[in-house]
């Protein structure tokens, strides 16, 4: 071993040698700049000053780091899989059971301090600070790992009401947990930590029995803090459940609560499932079979253009949405760039177009695409399955995304659909230098809404852009028989069908004439308008959310309605809008049409009356109703619930504030809130409606809309802007589309469940493009895509 001159080196500041702090990054998995690891021949280079991750072989991503930064040391870090024969597939991982294995169980791992500048290959370890350093780095979690230990714990705080638990006169409550105080459950029961009160929960997954007698009792006493009585465990853990803020809760000092009522928690053995441990077993449940119908294992794929990618721990969502926007060519062309050296990025790992160009080699490139060889399966197997591929851990593009977001931040499952608006938009903001184009234009159209007074006749049309539609699908239960079906416990349930729909159905429904009820400007007449919403232009990608939800007990629910999709090219030209005809007549621009001329805006006195009566404060009933709808006081009585502890609660509002018809109370709505709803799915008629029926505060705008989800809509923009653009898209006819990829999810919401992706692309050995199935790493030859394609939550066509 030798020595180097830069080991003691502390005359600079950035030549100097320090470990990695407690929330310092370290990179040590994968290079930052591309897929390359530790598990690769060559190993990774860890740079010993800002621990950035470089590759040393081929493209040699190290060297590049060295050249840029002048940080000459770096640990060469090798890992090799131990190999371990197994008769069977492993046991899947869950929070309830991760085995004690520790990574040197698993793996054999070489290191080698280099020096650049010096051309030394092996400095001593022990020389000067090179240790402590050294030590630091290999203990400290990778990037990667930090974002997977997160995903196994649900976050979870005290709020005040657990902080400030306040307790009535002590009552003996029985050590057998007894029943619930409403009926004869005996599991699933809830303490109230106020009064101590027995009751049942919701039902839950699984079979477990609830008639939401807990929630009923909150309901009528206001007390908001239960705890699950089979959830006890002797150190003090166990389900809190705040009502108030409608959220999981820690209360610090739940055993003294609990002593109050004489349970003393140090007694208690654990009898039932946590909240989370569902959750947990939940997910793991959904999965897509990657097997046929008569059982045979899927054909797995692999070369360029299939890739898979691991989950992080609920990350399906963003892997079924990168895999379909990377087969569409304008993703392709725009950062798969083998050919060009990556961006003088000063931090590789937080640059958005250096993670998107290492996303694009990762996939395309085909290099990281091959059977796993470090499973050995059994060798009495005479035909010995392939093995699937460890797949892609994009952990820092995923960290980009979510930085900042109050949702894609989180580890939890979240909306696919929501994900790939809010990716288009950041994809969209950042820099593209020509020749490169931004690939969201292929995504981008315009919308031509028309508006026709019923009394006057006289029309209005105005132009939107978007980047994809969100289709009404219809939902028609089929008369309800003797069907069972049997869930993952054994326990028979009634099956709940839906009458299949066609795609055609869906658009005819969303590009329809629909009545609504806004006053005219120009002849005064209060019978309405008849609106209808067309394309103007039409996209080269056309993304399609299917809104296949229904509000069941307060909550959105997925209901799995076939939409049945064929392979065949559509064609879309009778949903072109034709433009302003000859014969009619426009409404003046000073003609207002809006929510500013809509009937001023009254509370519900019968709903009003009844909200008092449950002593609720006249201003908070009034906000309620204003939310909800102003006709249901039980929806109303469940918000005042949820806000209560707003800071303006009681502060009195202006709910007609933007009504008035003056000029500048209805065009006062800043363009940026309009584009960050327009990012949550709703339209601009919509999001201008909903902040000027809130004052223009988001946060109420977005309650306002998902309280009233048939408004109308605002479609005043203003005065109109002097300088013309010209619009997205192709108003060319014909305009036939054809199904190119489909997100699929299983699962009753979008917020858990599992998705997965199919993509018809040209595969190895066959003829003609067929169906791909892209299951987190798994990438395989799709089996029953006609099935799939019926419950798809988002599809994505491409003009043909």
């Amino acid at each position: 071993m030798a020595t180097c001159v830069h080991i003691d080196a502390a005359g600079t500041q950035f030549l100097e040698l320090r470990p990695p702090g407690p929330n310092q990054s370290v990179y040590r998995e994968d290079c930052t700049q591309c897929f390359d690891s530790i598990d690769d021949p060559t190993g990774l280079d860890v740079c010993l000053y800002c621990f950035n991750g470089g590759c040393p072989g081929e493209r040699n991503h190290s060297l590049l780091h060295v050249s840029s930064t002048s940080h000459p040391l770096v640990l060469n870090i090798k890992r090799t899989r131990k190999k371990v024969k197994r008769d069977e597939p492993p046991q899947k991982i869950t929070k309830l059971a991760i085995a004690a294995e520790t990574e040197a169980d698993r793996y054999d791992t070489t290191t080698q301090i280099k020096c650049y500048e010096c051309g030394i290959d092996d400095v001593d370890k022990g020389s000067g600070k090179l240790s402590d350093v050294v030590d630091a780095v290999l203990k400290a979690n990778t990037f990667a790992r930090q974002e997977e230990v997160k995903a196994w714990e649900q976050e979870m705080t005290a709020c005040e009401h657990t902080l400030y638990v306040e307790q009535e006169p002590a009552k003996e409550i029985s050590q057998s947990l007894g029943h619930c105080s409403m009926c004869d459950l005996k599991e699933n029961l809830w303490l109230c930590l106020t009064c101590g009160n027995l009751g049942c929960g919701r039902s839950q997954f699984g079979g477990i029995a609830g008639n939401s007698h807990g929630l009923a009792h909150t309901d009528g006493t206001k007390h908001p803090v239960a705890v699950k009585l089979g959830s006890l465990t002797a150190d003090g853990t166990a389900d809190i459940y705040c009502y108030a803020c409608d959220e999981e809760r820690v209360d610090p000092e739940l055993p003294n609560h609990l002593l109050h009522w004489g349970i003393n928690i140090k007694d208690r053995i654990k009898t039932e499932k946590s909240l989370t441990e569902m959750n947990v077993e939940e997910n793991l449940r959904w999965e897509f079979s990657m097997v046929t119908e008569d059982g045979k294992e899927l054909k797995p794929l692999f070369g360029p253009g299939f890739t898979g990618l691991k989950n992080l721990g609920n990350s399906c969502y963003l892997a079924s949405v990168l895999q379909s926007l990377f087969s569409f060519p304008e993703f392709a062309e725009r950062y798969y760039l083998p050919g060009d050296a990556p961006p003088n990025a000063a931090h590789p790992a937080e640059d958005l177009e250096t993670q998107l160009r290492k996303l694009g080699d990762g996939l395309l490139s085909g290099r990281y695409s091959k059977p796993d060889s470090n499973v050995i399966t059994s060798s009495d197997v005479e035909t010995p399955e392939i093995p699937h591929q460890k797949g892609l851990a994009p952990a820092m593009l995923k960290h980009l995304i979510g930085r900042g977001h109050a949702e894609f931040s989180t580890m939890r499952q979240q909306d696919a659909f929501e994900l790939l608006l809010h990716l288009l938009k950041l994809i969209s903001r950042s820099q593209h230098v020509a020749p490169q184009k931004d690939p969201v234009d292929a995504f981008r159209f315009a919308m031509e809404q028309r508006l026709q007074c019923i009394s006057c006749k006289k029309v209005r049309y105005r132009t939107d852009e978007q980047e994809n539609i969100s289709i009404p699908v219809p939902i028609r239960r089929i008369p309800k028989d003797s069907r069972m079906d049997t869930d993952s416990d054994g326990k028979e349930q009634e099956k709940e069908e839906f009458e299949p729909v066609t795609l055609k159905e869906c658009l005819d429904i969303f590009t329809a004439d629909e009545m609504v009820e806004l006053t005219c400007g120009f002849c005064g007449s209060k019978d309405g308008f008849i609106k209808s919403s067309k394309f103007k232009t039409f996209p080269v990608v056309l993304a399609v959310n299917a809104r296949r939800f229904e509000v069941v007990n307060w909550v959105p629910t997925k209901q799995d309605v076939p939409v049945i999709v064929d392979d065949e090219p559509f064609a879309f030209d009778a949903y072109k809008s034709h433009g302003p005809q000859d014969g009619e007549e426009m409404l003046p621009e000073d003609a207002d049409t809006g929510a500013a001329s809509a009937n001023k805006w009254v509370p519900n006195e019968a709903a009003l009356s009844m909200l008092e009566a449950m002593g609720f404060p006249r201003v908070r009933c009034e906000k309620a109703l204003h939310a909800t709808g102003n006709a249901d006081p039980e929806a109303a009585s469940e918000w005042l619930f949820q806000h209560m502890e707003d800071p303006d609660i009681d502060t009195p509002a202006d709910f007609n504030a933007g009504s008035s018809g003056s000029g500048a109370a209805t065009t006062a709505v800043d363009s940026e809130k309009i584009e960050n709803l327009g990012a949550m799915g709703f339209s601009a008629p919509q999001a201008r409606q909903a902040l000027k029926e809130t004052g223009g505060d988001m946060e109420r705008a977005v309650d306002w809309l998902f309280s009233h989800p048939d408004a109308t809509g605002d479609f005043d923009e203003g005065p109109a802007e002097a300088i013309e653009k010209s619009l997205p898209g192709s108003d060319k006819l014909p305009a036939n589309f054809q199904l190119q990829s489909i997100v699929c999810h299983k699962g009753s919401s979008i917020h858990a469940g599992h998705y997965v992706a199919f993509i018809r692309k040209q595969l190895p050995d066959e003829q003609a493009p067929a169906w791909a199935l892209f299951n987190d790493e798994k990438v395989a030859k799709a089996g029953d895509v006609d099935e799939m394609k019926k419950f798809a939550y988002v599809y994505f066509f491409r003009r043909l």
